[in-house]
């Protein structure tokens, strides 16, 4: 059977997944997982934790997937040293530069690759395979027929979503919470802004806000399709949330049907409803819900009732006994439990009975007397003499003693191998040394942006499903040109490699990519490699990682600060982004089609803010991303920046009278003379 994968984002928490029929919980640290604003547990509740859930054979997985900077990685290799010590089942992690501290300061544990990792396809998956990735949580977007894909052609367990909060922006591609406020999701504190009204037709309406996923109901077909784990969203919710979604998915692997406790899960906590959209390949404007006021007040309703779901322990093991009482011997019990065999030899001697003996039914009624614990008598046999008698009380802590015992064994089978190395990864990398910013990327949406007169020392980027016959005309023109890969690639992995073979045949030779997946597919078929936007490299390690593996150069993160940058080490060149509308979200579901079709939209829709702030609604990559309502421009300040070797100017909604103003600004250095931002770069994110 599949595992049931529930939150845990305090001990309570943990308690109602792990009574209520949990395989598998995940929780956070005080630091490094993208929830930093639940409870999370300190070093002692951890330890605690792990104990609690190991001596009932439940996994225990940390979430450490964030983005880490350098001057945090010796206290991230202090974390994973640590929680190897405990005997942590599982790193779900979000930076690649993690992974061989991983298996330095804990071997024993397992690697399971983050949602906000965005990998969505075979070639992806493979490829965190390789690097000793055995679990991969896979993007929410996915449908069915994308998951059995997966599942069918690589040999990584896979994790879905299958109830819980439904981000808009595809994990790990969004940035609308540090851009308008400097709280990252990719550093988990996301501040929900999607949650606020954002309008496709400046209606007030919550067009970025989607109902919750539930996928409770699938959870049969998913099992056959192959899914290692169903994992449930909530480490911000309550305990009586958590006891009612795993309940759910166990009644529905158990093919039980409670109408109660699925009135109850959807009154716990919903956006007006749940959603199956993405797994039944039925997106659009149904999925999208707000939490009103009849969700809050029908959730009072059914906390106490779900309170009761985990007030007590739940039985999960058999345990046989084997009483044998002989006269004027130690009372002897033997036991087995889940392949454990063990004993126990009680100081009291069984003697004559004077008034009352022990029958083979009073030895059957005590040792079945494993209430409270998560014990239950499966057999009891008793070899016994006739006209004896002991005291129950010697019968009863012989019970005890034995599950003592039988419980120390279950600790130590579920607990991996502790190991603790104190050495730390050694600083490897040297400093860059001071660039000087010789090149420039400039990306266009599209041809008909491009200046007509343009400098040589450009190199043009342009989308990898502009027509070919452009980029050959580019080409013939002696233009250098690259094509850029899209960010949401799912199913469409064949045709996006068909594509890169025909425009690298044609001699587009280097590709800029923003996931694993699209890094893949370009380093497969010989094509150079730059890590662009949306690859999130946050540190020196992680730029290390792409250098090895895919890229020669690298855009580095846009939530990185000056002083960040500027620091960086490594053998490989780098590059900011210094124009452009940045990209605030990543969605497989078109905010604008709530108000009107693709074809009354024609490519132009924008999305409104509380505040009359209009962001722009691109869809040209097959995708839709919403921007950033003004551009990021540092024109003036490209000197500051030490260690960059390159800059990218990224035009999006810009006409070409536009494009070639701007770029004139760049050249002078000059200040951009219309609305925009600084972006992250001074302020940084929390």
């Amino acid at each position: 059977m599949s595992e049931i994968l529930a939150p845990a984002g305090s001990f309570e928490s943990l308690k109602a997944a792990v009574l209520c029929g949990a395989d598998a919980v995940y929780l956070g640290a005080e630091n490094f997982n993208a929830r930093g604003n639940a409870q999370n547990f300190g070093r002692e509740e951890l330890k605690k934790a792990v104990r609690f859930c190991h001596e009932r054979s439940v996994k225990v997985y940390l979430t450490l997937n964030t983005l880490i900077s350098d001057d945090e990685m010796a206290q991230a290799e202090e974390l994973i040293s640590f929680c190897g010590e405990i005997g942590i089942d599982a790193f779900i992690i979000q930076d690649l530069s993690l992974v061989q501290r991983i298996k330095k300061l804990a071997p024993a544990a397992h690697l399971h690759a983050s949602t906000q990792m965005t990998v969505q396809t075979v070639e992806g998956i493979k490829f965190l395979e390789s690097l000793g990735f055995s679990r991969v949580v896979v993007p929410r977007e996915l449908t069915k027929h994308e998951i059995k894909i997966l599942s069918e052609n690589t040999t990584a367990e896979l994790e879905v979503f299958v109830h819980g909060a439904l981000c808009m922006s595809v994990s790990g591609q969004c940035y609308m919470s540090a851009v308008l406020g400097s709280r990252s999701g990719n550093r988990g504190l996301c501040a929900q802004p999607c949650r606020l009204p954002f309008s496709a037709d400046k209606s007030g309406s919550c067009d970025l806000s989607l109902k919750d996923n539930s996928l409770v109901h699938y959870l049969g077909e998913l099992e056959k399709i192959g899914v290692a784990s169903f994992k449930i969203e909530g480490r911000m919710k309550r305990p009586e949330y958590v006891a009612a979604a795993v309940t759910s998915c166990r009644n529905s692997l158990l093919h039980k049907k409670d109408e109660n406790i699925e009135k109850a899960l959807r009154a716990v906590f919903s956006r007006s409803g749940f959603t199956d959209g993405y797994y039944t390949d039925r997106r659009g404007k149904e999925m999208f819900g707000t939490r009103g006021k009849d969700d809050v007040t029908a959730a009072k309703d059914v906390l106490d009732s779900l309170a009761k779901l985990y007030e007590k322990e739940m039985p999960r093991f058999g345990v046989s006994f084997s009483f044998r009482m002989r006269e004027n011997e130690p009372l002897i019990l033997y036991a087995e439990c889940k392949g454990i065999k063990t004993e126990a030899v009680s100081e009291c001697v069984a003697e004559k009975a004077i008034k009352r003996e022990i029958t083979e039914d009073d030895i059957k009624e005590q040792l079945s007397k494993l209430g409270g614990t998560q014990f239950y008598a499966e057999k009891v046999e008793a070899d016994i003499e006739n006209g004896l008698s002991v005291p129950l009380s010697a019968i009863n802590k012989l019970r005890r003693d034995i599950i003592e015992k039988i419980s120390a064994d279950i600790l130590r089978k579920n607990t991996p191998e502790i190991f603790r190395e104190e050495e730390k990864s050694e600083v490897f990398l040297n400093k860059k040394a001071r660039s000087v910013t010789d090149k420039t990327y400039l990306f266009f949406r599209k041809a008909e942006q491009i200046p007509e007169k343009l400098s040589e020392k450009f190199v043009i980027v342009l989308p990898l499903k502009t027509e070919e016959k452009v980029f050959e005309k580019l080409l013939r023109e002696g233009k250098k040109v690259c094509a850029e890969m899209p960010r949401g690639i799912f199913a469409h992995s064949e045709k996006i490699r068909e594509k890169c073979k025909e425009l690298f045949s044609i001699g587009v030779d280097r590709f800029f990519c923003p996931t694993l997946d699209s890094a893949v597919i370009a380093k497969e078929i010989g094509g150079k490699v730059t890590a662009s936007f949306g690859s999130n490299i946050f540190n020196s390690y992680s730029l290390d990682v792409w250098k090895n593996y895919f890229a020669d150069e690298a855009v580095l993160s846009a939530e990185m600060t000056v002083s960040q940058i500027n620091k960086i080490k490594g053998n490989i060149k780098t590059g900011i982004i210094c124009y452009g509308h940045l990209p605030l979200m990543l969605t497989r579901n078109c905010p604008v089609r709530n108000s009107r079709s693709c074809d009354k939209c024609g490519g132009n829709g924008k999305l409104t803010d509380r505040k009359g702030m209009e962001f722009p609604v691109d869809c040209s990559s097959g995708t839709s991303e919403i921007l950033n309502s003004v551009p990021l421009c540092v024109f003036d300040e490209i000197s500051d920046f030490e260690n960059i070797d390159f800059c990218v100017l990224k035009f999006t909604v810009e006409i070409k009278e536009e494009c070639e103003k701007i770029i004139d600004l760049y050249l002078s250095r000059k200040k951009y003379d219309g609305k925009f931002t600084r972006g992250l770069y001074h302020r940084g994110v929390i």
